[in-house]
């Protein structure tokens, strides 16, 4: 079995392959976080960013890219670092580089769906089944634990979620507490001095050296431990078709740490999980279809993208929202049931190690615009439909809530974090979800129609929202489909 990437989809399909007695192969882009720098850390900082911190880039490009409208990014040498963005047109996209992929750059917040809101965007699943057996199943094997309310009411380095917590409510918002995937009583002890700290050391889209419990420690590591699993580092595939004597051809072009190709390589392999994101697994099947590769794909391969409703903003504050700030967040603000604009905006750090009266937000809004992955022959690229003008409801649900929280307290947005003289971070997303819809593109368990032994087992099965941060749910759908995929086709 040939497993493409090491996601989320990726590390449950290989754990569970691995489980029932299959060798597997993981065919992962970036590389094995494991060997330390010349500092004696596996990753950097996101104050003092180096080659590790993005994929093949000269140059960082951090969604807050800008700081009194003067650009902060910075000079980097170029490397297979372990945070990627690609950019579409109107919109860049965040994705993890490295075994255990997103999960190795996220904020780990591990949010399981509201039920009303998953039947109304995967119809074709038994929620009965999702909440009482897939969701259960997915929080245990990820680690998700809550922080201790009590201790979060004292902890230095949560002062900012609770000064917006306080905003929030005096404008008539709810706000929840979120589980995290980072362990709290790790933090708890980077507190008090006891252990290295990480999240408390402004680590979090570069990699967390301690505490973080990403695919590699949890999914991972248990199919690694089978004896079943082998994992190729720096491996990107670059064309899967019909091999001649049965199952796939599968060509993958190695990479060195420069990016420069070292070697091409095919294989063959009987079945074929396409778990490289929303992103790597849509632009594949798309340009294979385009290309007469795998010429029997549905028109549906390519439709549904979205970006979850992503867009960033700020506010200038009053209050004192702390120097030390943790860079896991531990609450969101929750107006979801608002029928004139859903939101959730979980409330972020802004952990640049000194105070500044910052209070920023991630709100994940329920956008109805999709885009559709095209491949471009002039090019031989894939390009992306998204344009700026899509992002508009989800400004606008955002702002009800934000123009809300300014008015009581007297506040302002800041409009120098995203550019010069602009409110929303618009142009980016954490959440690419979407390009292979379940039981439009794929089955109702991924896979692919008119290949036998093609499957689509990532967040690219989640038509564009989840209206939490997905992971959770991805993770959940693929322990879903693996296990009828394995007790109907491989037993």
């Amino acid at each position: 079995m040939l497993v493409i990437g090491s996601g989320y989809g990726g590390a449950v399909a290989a754990l569970r392959l691995t489980q029932a007695g299959i060798q597997t192969h993981i065919v992962e882009m970036g590389q094995s976080w494991t060997t330390p720098g010349s500092d004696g850390k596996v990753f950097c900082d996101m104050l003092n960013p180096d080659g590790r911190s993005f994929w093949l880039k000269t140059k960082t490009d951090q969604p807050v890219g800008y700081f009194l409208g003067i650009p902060v990014n910075k000079t980097i040498p170029k490397y297979t670092g372990v945070l990627d963005t690609e950019s579409f047109g109107a919109i860049r996209v965040y994705q993890g580089r490295g075994v255990g992929g997103g999960s190795l750059v996220n904020g780990g917040m591990a949010v399981t769906p509201r039920r009303s809101y998953f039947e109304e965007v995967l119809p074709s699943v038994d929620s009965d089944e999702m909440y009482s057996k897939y969701f259960p199943r997915a929080n245990a094997a990820l680690g998700v634990n809550n922080i201790d309310p009590a201790w979060f009411e004292t902890a230095d380095c949560y002062q900012f979620a609770r000064v917006s917590r306080m905003r929030a409510h005096n404008a008539g918002f709810a706000t929840t507490f979120v589980p995290n995937v980072y362990d709290f009583d790790y933090m708890r002890r980077e507190a008090a001095q006891e252990v290295p700290r990480s999240a408390l050391a402004s680590e979090v889209i570069y990699g967390n050296n301690h505490g973080k419990k990403s695919l590699d420690k949890t999914y991972l590591a248990a199919a690694a431990a089978t004896g079943r699993l082998r994992i190729s580092t720096l491996h990107m595939v670059t064309s899967v078709a019909p091999a001649s004597g049965g199952g796939y051809a599968v060509e993958i072009r190695q990479l060195d740490t420069s990016g420069s190709t070292v070697a091409n390589k095919t294989v063959t392999a009987d079945r074929v999980f396409f778990a490289a994101g929303s992103v790597g697994t849509s632009k594949l099947l798309v340009s294979m279809r385009a290309q007469g590769k795998l010429p029997a794909l549905p028109s549906a391969v390519g439709e549904g993208w979205g970006n979850n409703g992503n867009v960033m903003v700020a506010r200038a504050g009053l209050d004192l929202t702390g120097a030390l700030q943790s860079g896991m967040p531990a609450l969101g603000i929750d107006n979801w049931a608002d029928p004139a604009g859903p939101v959730f905006a979980e409330i972020a750090p802004f952990p640049a190690g000194s105070e500044l009266w910052i209070n920023l937000y991630l709100a994940i809004t329920k956008n109805p615009n999709r885009a559709r992955f095209t491949f471009n022959a002039s090019t031989g690229k894939v390009d992306l439909s998204w344009t700026s003008g899509m992002a508009q409801p989800s400004i606008d649900a955002a702002k009800r809530v934000f123009d809300a929280i300014n008015k009581k307290a007297g506040t302002v947005y800041r409009t120098d974090l995203f550019g010069g003289y602009k409110t929303w971070g618009d142009d980016l997303t954490y959440h690419p979800l979407g390009g292979c819809v379940l039981n439009q593109a794929t089955d109702n368990y991924g896979r692919l129609p008119g290949y036998r032994g093609l499957y689509v087992v990532d967040g690219s099965l989640i038509p564009g929202s989840t209206g939490v941060n997905p992971f959770v749910t991805i993770t959940a759908l693929a322990e879903r489909n693996i296990e009828e995929i394995i007790s109907a086709d491989l037993a």
